[in-house]
């Protein structure tokens, strides 16, 4: 445990490990709520310009990649803001909740036709990959939360707040060019985002962990 600890600090593993439980009640158990409810697509004009490129769904796969990475780096940067990003993150994640709900979505996607490595992989992610709980997306949401982390972060340089958002503009690109969400569905994943850290910041909503640390005695590191 301790090489564990020497990547990710103990006071992280509870932020980290509350957003990946949130994540699971949010995306699956929304849907105990809207199986039997009409589902929404809100794709615009704009959706219909957008191709279909097979190829981006090795950015969107990659995403979760740059999660980890991302989650590990505000872990380590220090307790403040690691408990203040991930309060917030777990905001945004609860609006998604309510959301996926209140206004169930979903979208049209398109027959692959092609044998092509890319398009086995897109077919993959469908199989996978219900057609619903899409607005706001929760794609979109992890990788902007994790360059807005990034650039709370003192411990790393320009290179990798530059790469941090570079890689959510990808992702963000990919989501659309795959067909898994349209335009409105990002927008509203960076505006949860966005409410969910201002919030946590505003009402310094993190302390919530510092309770929970001094209530359980858990590490002060």
């Amino acid at each position: 445990m301790e090489r564990i600890y020497k990547i990710l600090p103990k006071y992280a593993f509870l932020p980290i490990i509350t957003s990946l439980l949130l994540n699971s009640v949010t995306y699956f158990g929304s849907r105990i709520f809207t199986t039997n409810l009409k589902h929404h697509d809100f794709s615009i004009f704009l959706d219909k310009q957008i191709p279909f490129v097979p190829f981006m769904i090795t950015v969107y796969i990659l995403a979760y990649v740059v999660w980890i990475i991302g989650f590990v780096v505000i872990g380590r940067e220090s307790k403040e803001v690691c408990y203040q990003v991930f309060t917030g993150e777990q905001i945004a994640k609860i609006c998604c909740l309510l959301a996926f709900i209140i206004v169930p979505s979903t979208i049209i996607r398109p027959e692959i036709t092609g044998n092509g490595i890319f398009e086995q992989l897109t077919k993959l992610i469908y199989s996978m990959d219900s057609p619903d709980n899409l607005l706001p997306s929760i794609h979109c949401l992890e990788n902007w939360i994790c360059f807005r982390g990034a650039m709370k972060c003192k411990k790393v340089g320009k290179g990798y707040k530059t790469f941090m958002f570079v890689a959510a503009i990808l992702v963000f690109a990919s989501t659309l060019m795959v067909k898994q969400h349209v335009v409105l569905d990002v927008i509203a994943g960076i505006a949860v985002v966005e409410l969910g850290l201002f919030m946590s910041k505003k009402f310094n909503l993190g302390r919530i962990y510092y309770i929970i640390e001094n209530r359980f005695n858990f590490s002060k590191q």
